[in-house]
């Protein structure tokens, strides 16, 4: 699907021009200026409007869609996506404890730092997942749907990840040995060594597979359902080389064969959180190195776009507000052509931030003095 009604930059940006070249503030390029954690209400408080603070597009949780303050937030120009969460749903273990990812001794795997994961490969989460997802598309009139926590049972969300080994229940290896023709022992742990030593390129294909194919599977729906909706993620901010290509062999994430069916990819590099509070140039190194991979450079013509979510609360470190134009300049250097912030509910407990924010987005603006 292509990103109609956001493609083509009101100017456009010469090939040898860059981000470096233009003042700091000009940003033609980036089409989206938003706000990720819920509908702007603290500026409806304040009898202003986010215009006022050049916001241009909010994310909101799935669980806390409301069609009225959808509409209100339409009439004022406002583009609404909705945040949907893939595989943490940690609930649905309650009443259905099979579905709990399998660590390499054939036992449920604790959740590590508290983030509790679900298997890929249990029929009933899946289904579970897919149903919520036709009825969030069926029942509000948003203009998007971003994929959250759609990746492996882990904890990669801060400086020192914690990344299991996981997906070893009965139902995977036998999907596994069925598509390989790789024999494996009925001995769980011993079958895990052989998957993660001679045949680990296989089992991290096979993996990044299925997890690919829950967003083919997502992709038909919104087709179906909302056809002229986008389909985002929220994905890790590494490179497929850092911890040792964690992202594929641990977090079974495949970006370049996701792409198939993604529009937006929203790399979340939290340079906070994530240990560069003292380098938020990594925001922009990681974005370069995502358009590597899939070859986007920020082009009006392109199919995909990327639109990286960037820290500004506090979350771990504290996030100064002096530092939010620089960390907003890193997050809009091409590829970039969208950003949103990270995210609502602290943002708008600091009203400096929100007022530094404004200036920076309306700066961004063509002809917005």
């Amino acid at each position: 699907m292509s990103v109609s009604g956001l493609t083509s930059p009101s100017v456009q940006i010469a090939a040898e021009e860059s981000p470096e070249m233009l003042p700091i503030g000009a940003r033609p390029w980036v089409k989206i200026r938003g706000i990720y954690g819920g509908f702007p209400s603290a500026i409806f408080d304040k009898g202003r409007t986010p215009a006022e603070y050049g916001i241009n597009a909010i994310w909101v949780g799935s669980g806390g869609l409301n069609q009225d303050e959808i509409d209100r937030c339409h009439q004022l120009g406002l583009k609404v996506f909705a945040e949907f969460n893939s595989m943490h749903v940690a609930g649905f273990l309650k009443e259905h404890p099979d579905a709990a990812p399998i660590g390499t001794d054939g036992q449920p795997c604790p959740p590590p730092h508290g983030w509790q994961g679900v298997s890929p490969f249990h029929e009933g989460y899946r289904k579970n997942r897919m149903d919520e997802f036709r009825r969030v598309l069926e029942t509000f009139d948003i203009d998007g749907i971003w994929l959250d926590y759609h990746y492996a049972h882990a904890s990669w969300e801060r400086d020192e990840p914690a990344l299991p080994d996981t997906d070893f229940s009965p139902v995977a290896l036998q999907q596994f040995a069925e598509k390989t023709g790789v024999s494996l022992p009925t001995d769980v742990s011993e079958a895990a060594k052989l998957l993660l030593g001679p045949h680990r390129d296989a089992w991290t294909q096979f993996r990044c597979d299925v997890f690919t194919d829950w967003v083919r599977e997502y992709r038909a729906i919104v087709d179906a359902v909302r056809p002229q909706a986008f389909l985002g993620t929220f994905h890790c901010p590494w490179s497929s080389e850092e911890f040792d290509g964690a992202i594929r062999h641990k977090l079974a994430i495949d970006l370049p064969a996701q792409a198939k069916f993604i529009d937006i990819f929203s790399i979340m590099p939290y340079h906070a959180r994530f240990g560069h509070q003292d380098d938020p140039e990594w925001i922009a190194r990681q974005t370069q190195s995502l358009g590597q991979l899939l070859n986007l450079k920020g082009a009006p013509d392109e199919k995909q776009k990327i639109w990286p979510i960037v820290q500004l609360a506090d979350w771990g470190p504290t996030v100064d507000a002096k530092l939010v134009p620089q960390i907003l300049d890193y997050g809009t250097r091409l590829p970039a052509t969208g950003v949103m912030v990270f995210h609502w509910s602290g943002v708008s407990r600091q009203w400096d931030k929100v007022e530094t924010l404004g200036k920076t987005y309306r700066a961004m603006q063509p002809n917005v003095p």
